[in-house]
């Protein structure tokens, strides 16, 4: 029975200078308002990962749907250890783009999770529709600290004008309001800060510790007090918890040590040379010679971290944007050249390659989730994590057969660790995640029709 000594305020939190640590959900603590003095049920949460330019097919979908636990495709390789917590949707058509038969670069991550085509009298403008992940975030968003959160990889700048459509196209998947776009953070240390509620002030010099020290000390003293209260299972869930927030931090701060340091060498100016009071660069870019993936999975362990809070239970992650691209761990250059591979085999290897990295960085997120402890279960029973791109085949820019992996139980709500057929398009399935989610919807989502039932438990 829980006492009301157990039982904290939904934005309970450790405090220390001026920021705020919000605590993961503990089994034996319930949040205010919970009825009967029972512990809250963990709640759901919603997130999408975007790869553009679509896949090559028969190296994504199971040869055999039955033998997808036992013979996965090679793109999903990095998936196995949690494959029986995934579902795979083949047949999910896209939304047809007539009259916008030459811009399929400005509509492939625009219609993702809109479901919808930009109004052709407004082109130069955005209009277009609400998002699924927006949505979801008017709907749970006001029981969070943020109501959702939205990362990149790159900066959304691209400029083209296909059919004259508005540059917001190309780089954008959340739309706040049909003629709003919501922008996306690329800067991981930023994400920190709006996590626990920091900002820096207009005009100073960056913080080299994304955390302060001082700060961590005072939470984790505060966790100390905390830890004595709490039993076994959830004094190690509590550690776990922040031995993950360090983690993340020496993450952050040794991507920006090189940063600093490649800014400094750029400019005649090398490490050994520096003073412990110079300014940071006022403009910090990732070294091309960076990993690209320990970039991508800081960003992972952000949206991770921002989960196990309850900071946030929506988000959307652009893994990289429609053209200008490259991957130097693969020593591969910019991925729509590849894309146009004509059937050659050794180009549609090198395509092959970019997505299952792009997998891969979706792999590490899921499979650390799987990890941590949640309730009955783990945050990723808690969680539906889809990963997807808005292209079929990048070669011929086809939409009929959209490449989708969703990750998570949502709360026991999906029927995974299976590969199903489908007859849906892209508003269904985005109506069918936000009815597993709990999400009301006074009308379909684009050009929706249905919910697909066989995703669902029940």
């Amino acid at each position: 029975m829980m006492t009301r000594k157990a039982v904290l305020d939904r934005r309970a939190c450790l405090k220390g200078i001026g920021a705020t640590l919000a605590l993961p959900l503990f089994s034996s603590v319930g949040w205010a308002g919970d009825t009967k003095g029972k512990p809250a049920k963990p709640p759901v949460r919603l997130a999408f990962m975007y790869m553009p330019h679509g896949v090559i097919m028969d190296q994504f979908w199971p040869t055999n749907p039955d033998n997808f636990l036992t013979q996965p495709p090679p793109a999903l390789d990095s998936l196995r250890p949690v494959l029986n917590q995934c579902l795979m949707v083949k047949g999910i058509s896209g939304v047809a783009i007539k009259p916008f038969n030459g811009a399929p670069h400005a509509l492939e991550l625009s219609t993702w999770l809109t479901a919808t085509l930009p109004n052709a009298d407004h082109r130069n403008k955005i209009d277009i529709a609400i998002s699924a992940d927006q949505i979801a975030a008017n709907y749970v968003g006001g029981l969070t600290s943020l109501p959702s959160l939205e990362l990149a990889t790159m900066p959304q700048t691209h400029k083209e004008n296909q059919e004259g459509l508005n540059e917001g196209y190309y780089s954008h998947c959340s739309f706040r309001s049909p003629t709003q776009s919501v922008p996306a953070e690329i800067n991981p240390r930023n994400v920190l800060n709006r996590l626990f509620g920091k900002a820096d002030k207009p005009g100073a010099a960056p913080r080299h510790d994304p955390l302060d020290r001082s700060m961590l000390d005072l939470v984790i003293g505060g966790a100390r007090d905390l830890r004595k209260k709490l039993p076994q299972d959830d004094q190690h869930k509590l550690d776990e918890y922040l031995d993950s927030v360090r983690a993340v931090e020496r993450r952050i701060a040794a991507i920006e040590k090189r940063q600093q340091d490649a800014a400094f060498e750029k400019a005649g100016v090398g490490p050994s040379k520096r003073n412990a009071t110079d300014s940071a660069p006022i403009e910090i870019k990732i070294p091309s010679g960076d990993k690209r993936s320990e970039y991508m999975q800081v960003m992972c362990d952000l949206n991770v971290l921002a989960f196990q809070t309850d900071t946030t239970r929506v988000s959307t992650y652009i893994g990289s944007t429609p053209n200008g691209v490259t991957y130097p761990e693969l020593g591969l250059g910019e991925h729509h050249s590849f894309t146009h591979h004509g059937n050659k085999p050794e180009t549609k290897a090198k395509v092959a390659a970019i997505t299952a990295f792009n997998i891969s960085q979706f792999a590490y997120m899921v499979n650390k989730m799987a990890k941590l402890k949640e309730g009955n279960g783990t945050l990723l029973d808690n969680c539906m994590m889809m990963w997807g791109s808005g292209l079929e085949d990048g070669d011929q820019h086809t939409r009929e057969n959209l490449p989708f992996i969703i990750a998570g139980g949502g709360g026991g709500s999906l029927k995974t660790g299976r590969c199903i057929l489908s007859k849906g398009n892209q508003g269904d399935l985005l109506t069918t995640l936000l009815a597993c989610m709990g999400v009301p919807l006074d009308r379909p989502i684009g050009i929706a029709t249905k919910q697909i039932k066989e995703m669902m438990n029940g």
